[in-house]
């Protein structure tokens, strides 16, 4: 102990020394508020979602009807809502009709009589 002074004290480098080689006490672990909980709950809800939207099947996405279409014949007067209707009743008219649009491959609404067309497998 020769290097400590008349009142048992260090001299100032020796003092300063012995500081810098205390250990700090570990840190306490990491603690989530409750807001925080949520927003990370919330973070990873959001990842899932989009993990399941990239994931879905591409047949779901490919179009809404299951299995083959099937086939009728134009009537005279028939217009697409009117085929739609009649062999698609309860669906949609405007969802039906651009599907038959999509199945056939019609620039326009315009369709014959006599004129054979798909209808989407919504039954």
């Amino acid at each position: 102990m020769a290097h400590r002074r008349a009142g048992g004290e260090l001299p100032r480098g020796l003092h300063l020394a012995r500081r810098a080689t205390r250990r700090r006490p570990a840190a306490p672990p990491l603690r989530l508020t409750r807001r925080g909980r949520v927003v990370l709950v919330g973070a990873l809800a959001l990842l899932l979602a989009g993990l399941v939207a990239l994931l879905a099947p591409a047949s779901r996405a490919a179009g809404p009807g299951s299995g083959a279409p099937t086939a009728t014949v134009v009537r005279e007067g028939d217009t697409l809502w009117a085929i739609a209707e009649r062999q698609l009743p309860g669906r949609n008219p405007i969802a039906v009709v651009a599907e038959i649009r999509r199945l056939n491959d019609l620039d326009g609404y315009t369709v014959y009589t006599g004129q054979q067309l798909l209808l989407p497998a919504w039954r």
